[in-house]
């Protein structure tokens, strides 16, 4: 087990997931039903699901296409995104 790909990967995910969306609808769903662990049970085992597939899905993107590629690929598509978003077309 390699600690510093551990942590690393646990800093990037924590911090780029701080007040984000996913908070804010848990903050949501946990003010609206009262019910903080059915709430938290509930977004761990999405988090774990969602966080298996990405894994999965780039290691198998890796076998095929450069890192740097891939990053290039994510930033770009983040972009397109925010423009889409700023001129409210998604």
């Amino acid at each position: 087990m390699d600690w510093k790909v551990i942590l690393a990967t646990f800093g990037a995910v924590f911090f780029a997931e701080l007040a984000d969306k996913t908070q804010l609808v848990g903050i949501g769903m946990a003010a609206k039903t009262g019910k903080p662990i059915s709430v938290w049970l509930g977004s761990v085992s999405a988090y774990i699901i969602v966080t298996i597939i990405s894994v999965f899905l780039g290691s198998i993107l890796a076998r095929f296409i450069k890192p740097e590629l891939m990053r290039y690929l994510g930033a770009s598509l983040f972009i397109i995104i925010g423009v889409l978003m700023l001129l409210k077309t998604i």
